[in-house]
């Protein structure tokens, strides 16, 4: 088993850190092995960011993400600059606040109101990442959510540790929910 993710959106979404919780919670407690690298524009905030996470039960032959079995998109350039590399088979979750699809793609599209949720029912917008990445566990099981539980409790700031183990519960909820009760806003065709 093998997936590659890549978690693409605006710097200071917090997609770095969710992709070192997606690493830490494979390596440090589902004694899997894990590789994760980030780039990120010249502004620290604003600019394009992104992370790569390699989960396998073998070691990792290589680093970097080729085709991503799950590309999540935080932001519209990051779907129109990531999308074509998302494996045929892939999933693209796109964060319906901020993004709208193409409904010709090829990859299974999974949109779901990921900052909104954040922000209107978690009353917090900066855990939209933690948010995020419950879906992406919950649609991947690339990790245990036990270990993500841990991984989250290990690596986000002190004393946000209830609010962003609240947004990863929130989002694996959320990975489940019917696209209309999630009152998901994006309207393309082929959405899930």
């Amino acid at each position: 088993m093998q997936k590659q993710l890549r978690l693409a959106g605006t710097g200071g979404q917090g997609q770095v850190l969710a992709g070192i919780i997606l690493a830490d919670a494979a390596v440090a407690y589902d004694a899997k092995y894990a590789t994760q690298s980030q780039s990120y524009g010249p502004e620290s905030r604003g600019g394009a960011s992104r992370a790569e996470v390699v989960i396998s039960d073998e070691p990792v032959d290589y680093p970097k993400v080729i085709e991503a079995d799950l590309l999540l998109c935080m932001s519209q350039e990051a779907y129109d600059k990531y999308g074509a590399d998302t494996a045929d088979d892939g999933i693209i979750l796109i964060d319906s606040t901020l993004v709208q699809v193409n409904p010709n793609s090829d990859s299974r599209i999974v949109a779901r109101p990921i900052t909104r949720v954040a922000r209107e029912e978690l009353g917090r917008a900066i855990v939209a990442n933690v948010v995020a990445l419950g879906v992406i566990i919950e649609l991947t099981k690339a990790v245990s959510p036990e270990a993500a539980r841990k991984a989250v409790s290990a690596r986000v700031p002190p004393g946000t540790e209830e609010a962003n183990l609240q947004a990863l519960e929130r989002g694996r909820r959320l990975a489940r929910e019917n696209p209309d009760s999630a009152q998901s806003e994006c309207g393309a065709s082929g959405v899930t």
